[in-house]
């Protein structure tokens, strides 16, 4: 979709977030990924689009209703985007059902595993799961009865995301509706059945609940007792009062409450559900239409990502052990070792161990005086935190910027708050206005009466969860010309002010878009001239419009430019005019591709680049952001092996498009290249 106020092409970005939703469900439908993982992709689809409805078509509804002149303001009318979306997402839903539904179940019986539900229960399973619910499931259900005009309070009072049945009882002059929620995830959503010969039988929550609903309501005399599945999906973005301090959390912790009453953005049914049934939904809830989506019989599909694996190791994706850096050792010094030289990680094909094992050292080691550290996403059991309130205790200087605004981990940071402020770490919350989204960490230590700085600084965050499933880079460096620009850095973010003029690293709010257009420019400069001007970027999204009329205008200087985005793309590839010499690709496979590279010829002397930052406009103005170059040349001949064996993958590869056909770009000289596979092994054989 060209959006009306530019003279350049430029497709809307929520558009383009449900193009790269549709290649996670490609994934899905991949016959060569194994079958539990296609499963799980499907999970990753749902989860995704839970969180679009929560924030982006929450903010496109917000911004719809306010007045006639949005359009003009923004270019784009919301109205008609929220039904293209629709349009688009019922598409999707539908190759989901088809997917799960005539693919996925039937292979998965092809393996002698068997999805069953309440009506395909012989007596001897069904006996099994009566027992089941009444001893696990029945305790913890509460029917609430949907009567006159307390209906629509009931109704408008469901839990963001939680799956609930509308259940109708049929009596012989009148129907009665009541509201059951299926007390998933505090129960299993599967239970494994007892096997018989060789055949192995799992039954979800939801069907275990259908089959025993006479125990429920065994109070009424119905002649028929229906149930379907409903899940609505609210407003999940957050107001808060602009002030920083103590209070600061507090109308953090009160916005999150009212979270689950946001705005209704989705009602997502049953297809089967009668349609009187939905009807009355629809008129106790007044939705809008745009809001009715119908889907399958089963909800909150992001469950299935824990689905048992009862049919063996061959259903998964085959282990990749994780690998150990060439002369980077875990039982020796980290800091000795990085004063030889620069070490970079690579998740997750290498070990977050080293992370670790860099600030359990500083926590023990009597020559640090004082750890700095930027903290966005954690993970639930965090070792860092562990070693960070370790180090306080053993008398460091421990400063840490946590970002209370890390969206859907508002509370898990709250929680950490207040654990590093009980054992003793200097807790900085940042700006309510910006988000601390830098990945970096500085140790001072006291070396022959002089502070040596040894700094770690990455493109993905401190979290050991995601580092086995995220793709990024992390780099261990003593070089000054890193480490002074992040004492002054971590300086002006103690005191919330933002300083210009680092000289080597490239920090938002204030710089990321002037450094960048000078880099961009240079490389006009470069085309210009007669000689190759090119650049490689790397993101999980681009969307920022500023940014990509750069890009045009650079592609009309004759700059090729090679882009490697997982996710949104608002730039159009291969547009006579503007696009001819830039190429777009998204690769999705197994681990998720998280690393931001920005890579540039600046005429032979070619500058890399590491990033914290998407080319969005949030993270280039209203975020805090920090890109470094790599100066050590064994690291930079390694990023740049990397991302030309991306450039290579002709397996997982998307082409982004005008057509946005999510087109695999496909074998052409009968040598399979998969990127993620080919990485592991130039890690694991790299001298």
């Amino acid at each position: 979709m060209l959006a009306q106020k530019h003279k350049y092409p430029l497709i809307n970005r929520e558009i383009s977030w449900l193009f790269f939703n549709e290649r996670v469900l490609q994934e899905a439908a991949d016959k060569t990924v194994p079958l539990i993982e296609r499963l799980r992709f499907l999970a990753i689809f749902s989860s995704n689009l839970d969180e679009f409805y929560r924030v982006r078509v929450a903010t496109l509804s917000r911004l719809g209703d306010i007045n006639s002149k949005t359009k003009t303001i923004l270019g784009f009318n919301p109205r008609k985007i929220l039904n293209e979306i629709k349009n688009i997402v019922v598409r999707l839903e539908k190759r989901f059902d088809y997917l799960y539904e005539q693919e996925i179940i039937k292979e998965l019986e092809a393996q002698k595993i068997f999805i069953i539900n309440e009506q395909q229960l012989n007596v001897a399973r069904g006996n099994y799961v009566r027992e089941y619910f009444r001893q696990r499931v029945l305790p913890t259900l509460v029917p609430i009865m949907l009567e006159g005009e307390d209906a629509a309070k009931q109704l408008l009072e469901l839990k963001d995301r939680h799956i609930y049945f509308l259940v109708k009882l049929t009596f012989r002059k009148r129907v009665r509706y009541a509201l059951v929620e299926i007390p998933s995830p505090v129960i299993s959503r599967f239970l494994i059945l007892p096997e018989n010969r060789g055949l192995k039988f799992i039954i979800l929550l939801d069907d275990i609940i259908r089959y025993c609903l006479d125990d429920l309501f065994f109070i009424f005399e119905y002649d028929t007792i229906e149930a379907y599945s409903i899940q609505l999906t609210r407003d999940a973005e957050l107001d808060i009062d602009a002030n920083v301090s103590e209070k600061f959390v507090d109308a953090l912790v009160r916005s999150l409450q009212r979270r689950d009453k946001g705005r209704p953005m989705r009602l997502l049914y049953d297809n089967d559900i009668p349609l009187d049934a939905l009807n009355y939904l629809v008129s106790c809830m007044q939705l809008d239409s745009e809001a009715l989506i119908p889907g399958g019989r089963y909800h909150n599909f992001k469950d299935f990502i824990n689905f048992p694996n009862v049919g063996g190791p061959s259903l998964e994706y085959p282990p990749m052990p994780q690998l150990r850096v060439n002369n980077l050792e875990l039982g020796r010094s980290i800091f000795s070792q990085m004063t030889q030289r620069d070490y970079l990680v690579s998740l997750p094909y290498q070990s977050f161990d080293y992370i670790v094992h860099f600030l359990r050292e500083a926590a023990m080691d009597p020559k640090v005086k004082e750890i700095n550290i930027c903290l966005y996403r954690l993970a639930e059991n965090s070792s860092v935190i562990n070693a960070l309130i370790n180090a306080a205790k053993n008398g460091k200087k421990v400063n840490c910027l946590l970002e209370l605004k890390a969206r859907f981990d508002e509370e898990a940071n709250i929680y950490w708050r207040n654990r590093l402020v009980e054992g003793g770490v200097n807790v900085n919350i940042g700006m309510v206005q910006y988000k601390v989204h830098a990945k970096i960490c500085l140790i001072a230590r006291r070396e022959k009466k002089r502070m040596v700085y040894y700094a770690n600084l990455a493109t993905g965050n401190f979290n050991e969860k995601t580092a086995r499933i995220y793709c990024d880079h992390s780099l261990f460096t003593v070089n000054p010309l890193i480490t002074n620009d992040l004492r002054r850095l971590f300086r002006g973010l103690e005191k919330q002010v933002f300083y210009r003029g680092y000289k080597n690293i490239i920090t938002s709010p204030l710089e990321t878009r002037q450094r960048l257009y000078e880099l961009i420019a240079k490389e006009i400069e470069v085309a210009r001239s007669g000689k190759k001007g090119y650049m490689i970027l790397k993101m999980n999204s681009l969307s920022d419009e500023e940014m990509i009329a750069k890009l045009y205008e650079a592609n009309n200087a004759g700059v090729n430019i090679q882009l490697i985005v997982r996710g949104m793309c608002c730039l159009v590839p291969g547009q006579p005019g503007f696009s001819e010499r830039i190429t777009v690709r998204s690769i999705v496979d197994r681990y998720l591709e998280h690393a931001r590279v920005w890579i540039f010829g600046n005429g032979g002397e070619e500058l890399i680049y590491l990033s914290s930052a998407d080319l969005m406009t949030r993270n280039i103005d209203r975020r805090v952001e920090v890109a470094f170059p790599v100066f050590d040349a064994r690291i930079r001949k390694e990023i740049r092996d990397i991302i030309n064996i991306q450039l290579r993958d002709n397996t997982k590869a998307r082409e982004i498009n005008h057509l946005n056909n999510n087109r695999y770009i496909g074998v052409k000289n009968k040598i399979r290249h998969r990127a993620q596979q080919d990485i592991y092994n130039y890690l694991k054989y790299k001298s």
